[in-house]
């Protein structure tokens, strides 16, 4: 069984005859949830609805469906014994052939799903800024990245949103409300002004720097002359990446600072 691990878009210019697999109701312990979707070609599948055998037999019922073997537009499945799972629970299942109609739909379905999806912005894209970036795409948020040198924001993935400005911090007050700020840039004092606007909000749901303990103390005193409050200054998190993994590598920290962001956006 061929499952794509291109994009959304590429398989969908790829494959033309396929098959909508979407959640429509989950009953008590359920591996997705409703309005989870995958799409099923003949010899290819992109996303998952939950895996294990309750997937198989989805793309097997899509795949009589594109055959003309079945007319069935929706399933019931028990999530038990009888089909070597034990979740426990039920779930029910909706199957659209891919028209031109159901294809518009599920365009303006994932547009409204890109417009909700949590924010999260770093400054800076060096050597961390690129490896944050790179472990952020693989999860449902959007991801913003802001720079004052051109060359290194030319490294950056291109599926972040490049921002190239003079004044970085003169960016935070656009940021949207709940969003999580990164600050990793190559100056110190830049960061510092950075985290010291992010820090006069109290509607961002995580605000990390990445630094050591000395960083940390020459910030708050700095930020207290600048007059930023105890409290104020006690929401940076700095260093980020906590200290479970004393593991300095930019692909560790990204990991663990990754981690770090998904728990403070769901906190909301």
């Amino acid at each position: 069984m061929n499952f794509a691990i291109d994009s959304l878009e590429a398989f969908l210019e790829r494959e033309y005859k396929l098959v909508i697999v979407e959640i429509k109701e989950t009953f008590g312990s359920a591996p997705r949830e409703a309005g989870t979707f995958m799409l099923v070609s003949p010899t290819g599948a992109h996303g998952t609805i939950g895996g294990g055998q309750m997937e198989h037999m989805a793309i097997d019922h899509a795949r009589a469906l594109l055959a003309g073997v079945s007319d069935a537009v929706e399933m019931d499945i028990p999530l038990g014994p009888d089909i070597g799972q034990c979740c426990g629970g039920r779930m029910v299942l909706t199957f659209r052939i891919g028209d031109d109609a159901a294809r518009v739909a599920l365009d303006l379905k994932l547009k409204e799903k890109l417009k909700a999806l949590p924010q999260v912005w770093l400054f800076g894209a060096g050597h961390v800024g690129r490896a944050l970036a790179d472990a952020l795409l693989l999860l449902p948020l959007k991801i913003f990245a802001v720079e004052t040198r051109k060359n290194e924001l030319d490294l950056m993935s291109a599926g972040a949103s490049h921002r190239l400005v003079a004044m970085p911090e003169a960016v935070v007050k656009d940021i949207a409300p709940g969003s999580a700020v990164v600050i990793l840039t190559h100056d110190h004092a830049l960061d510092f002004l950075i985290a010291r606007q992010a820090l006069a909000r109290n509607d961002l749901a995580y605000i990390g720097m990445i630094g050591s303990k000395t960083k940390r103390a020459t910030f708050a005193s700095w930020a207290r002359q600048e007059g930023l409050t105890h409290d104020a200054i006690a929401r940076l998190i700095l260093p980020i990446g906590g200290k479970t993994v004393s593991d300095k590598r930019p692909a560790v920290i990204a990991a663990m600072t990754a981690a770090e962001i998904l728990a403070a956006l769901n906190a909301q």
